[in-house]
């Protein structure tokens, strides 16, 4: 199969024909929601952002269309709009799926098994870092630090946590997605559509009823380091969480093994969670072979 210069991103010295318009009734009602936001900053270029998510949750991705739009909008050239959205990997170049499955491959999280769940999925997928699944429903990449080490390893769907994750985990995450099955994120609302996320991102209200109530708040890991510094100590324990050896201390100092664990409402446990055998370094769950950066 050959690919045309074009899609090799090889230029043979012929200007590029200007990016197309919007249809009318598609610009009339983005021109409506771009004066929305940019009505927001005193400076009309401080909307860029935002209206960069705007044209994202029109078409999926950012389009050379949707930069041409941005740009008439904020009377700026297309080559300002374009250094921006290329420098925010938020922003999409391509067509993408419904739902944008990010695996953490940051420091932690690999050591934590990141690098045996991203290596799975690709392998369960049937596609790489950046692709697609031929369904349209599932983009795979890798990603750098959730901001979530305490949860380690993480998986983002369209930016909302699955955290504790294994590669059993995340397959069956993914076969949900692709299946329309309902999902719940551990922390935040349910689901919804990558365009839809966008449009949320650029500004607007989430309208499904009770999602913004779903959103949860911070879990035990998290607040661990504030309930310290309240003064709120923790009882000793012997933390052995994946080899099912002694977890606590009782009163005399021996080990004793812990009840099993029944997490409660306040954990916010999503739909796929897996809090147990997560890391990939252990006997029981090797990673095998880590995938090349960008594999």
């Amino acid at each position: 199969m050959t690919t045309s210069s074009s899609e090799r991103g090889v230029g043979l010295g012929m200007p590029e024909l200007p990016a197309p318009a919007y249809p009318d009734d598609v610009r009339t009602r983005l021109e409506a929601d771009a004066r929305e936001l940019i009505a927001r900053y005193p400076d009309s270029r401080s909307a860029l952002l935002p209206l960069l998510h705007l044209v994202q949750s029109e078409e999926g991705h950012v389009t050379r269309t949707g930069m041409r739009f941005c740009a008439d909008v904020l009377g700026l050239t297309t080559a300002e709009v374009t250094a921006v959205a290329t420098f925010y990997t938020m922003y999409r170049r391509r067509p993408s799926g419904d739902y944008q499955v990010g695996v953490c491959t940051n420091t932690l999280c690999a050591v934590m098994g990141g690098d045996a769940i991203f290596e799975s999925l690709q392998e369960h997928l049937g596609i790489g870092n950046g692709e697609t699944t031929d369904d349209g429903k599932v983009t795979l990449e890798h990603i750098e630090c959730n901001a979530a080490c305490d949860f380690a390893p993480v998986v983002m769907v369209n930016w909302e946590f699955f955290d504790n994750q294994t590669p059993a985990a995340a397959r069956r995450l993914v076969d949900d997605l692709r299946a329309g099955r309902p999902v719940q994120p551990t922390r935040g609302a349910r689901l919804c559509t990558f365009k839809e996320t966008a449009r949320i991102l650029a500004g607007f209200p989430d309208e499904r009823p009770g999602a913004v109530e779903e959103g949860g708040s911070a879990g035990p890991p998290s607040l661990a380091g504030l309930r310290l510094a309240k003064g709120e100590a923790a009882p000793a324990r012997v933390v052995h969480p994946r080899d099912g050896g002694p977890h606590e201390t009782g009163a005399g100092g021996e080990p004793r093994d812990r009840a099993a664990h029944e997490p409660s409402p306040a954990e916010h446990l999503s739909s796929h969670d897996a809090p147990q055998d997560t890391s990939a370094s252990d006997p029981a769950h090797p990673a095998g072979p880590t995938a090349e950066e960008g594999e």
